[in-house]
């Protein structure tokens, strides 16, 4: 008698985020009950009440880690789970929210709460890989559903994802697009950021805005170059890196060099 083939149980967590990655995953629509025919989606936020514990044999983590409980609560996480995979730009590289990291948190949450003594959180705001071993990375703000798709046949026929290492700005050869950085002076991350959104802002007519992380060895001094030929001023620079990615390790050391503060001390919540 042959073998019952168990579907992979499943869990989506969230941290610091907006729940847009989350919410990728409810856009495949149609696709959707084709997923949980294969999968056994045992813990999704989004998309029902039901929770579970664990164990997860695919566990999608989505959002930064910004306060002491969330470190204790994705070691956890991390010790009941087959593969834990991080999706979207503050699981991967701290989000927007690391821009705090570059101020003091004492300034800022004076500035914002009634009374910031109430407050934990922790001086820098990290990505999941800081803390805990992380399997696979969904990058982008938010994730790819081809991506995405990528991803869920891969864990199901037990073969590595295939995610493409492409500037964006071959993506916009592919669509015949002119470089809105050589054709129209703008600054545009295109040539230092991967492909994953189809090239939307520079279709546009508007750069690209860094959304799916820095490719692999990124030439970030070329490009900053070109912005000062274009006409920007150190601090817009820093401006222009600083963004959803900021804290992405080949990012952060140009951000303090072109104008911006260098990061503050912090408590590295890992000791």
């Amino acid at each position: 008698m042959p073998a019952v083939r168990t579907r992979p149980r499943v869990g989506v967590v969230k941290l610091t985020s907006c729940d847009g990655c989350q919410l990728t995953l409810l856009d495949l629509e149609d696709e959707l009950l084709a997923i949980a025919e294969r999968f056994d989606i045992v813990d999704f936020p989004e998309a029902t009440s039901v929770r579970s514990d664990g164990p997860y044999d695919v566990l999608f983590v989505e959002g930064s880690i910004s306060a002491p409980e969330h470190v204790e609560r994705l070691r956890e996480l991390r010790a009941r789970t087959t593969k834990l995979v991080a999706i979207g730009a503050c699981a991967t590289a701290g989000g927007i929210q690391a821009l705090r990291n570059w101020a003091n948190v004492a300034d800022w949450s004076s500035s914002v709460y009634p009374e910031p003594g109430l407050l934990s959180v922790l001086d820098r705001v990290t990505p999941v890989s800081d803390h805990v071993t992380v399997d696979a990375e969904l990058r982008g703000c938010p994730i790819s559903a081809q991506q995405l798709r990528e991803f869920l046949g891969a864990a199901l026929t037990g073969r590595r994802p295939q995610f493409p290492d492409e500037a964006v700005c071959l993506e916009c050869k592919r669509r015949g697009l002119a470089c809105v950085l050589v054709a129209g002076d703008q600054p545009c991350l295109g040539p230092i950021t991967r492909t994953g959104c189809g090239a939307i802002c520079p279709a546009m007519g508007r750069g690209c805005y860094g959304c799916f992380g820095p490719r692999e060895t990124p030439n970030v001094p070329a490009l900053l170059e070109r912005f000062h030929e274009a006409g920007l001023e150190p601090d817009e620079a820093a401006r222009k890196l600083a963004g959803f990615n900021a804290w992405a390790e080949p990012l952060r050391p140009f951000i303090p060099a072109t104008g911006g503060e260098r990061p503050a001390e912090g408590h590295d919540a890992r000791n």
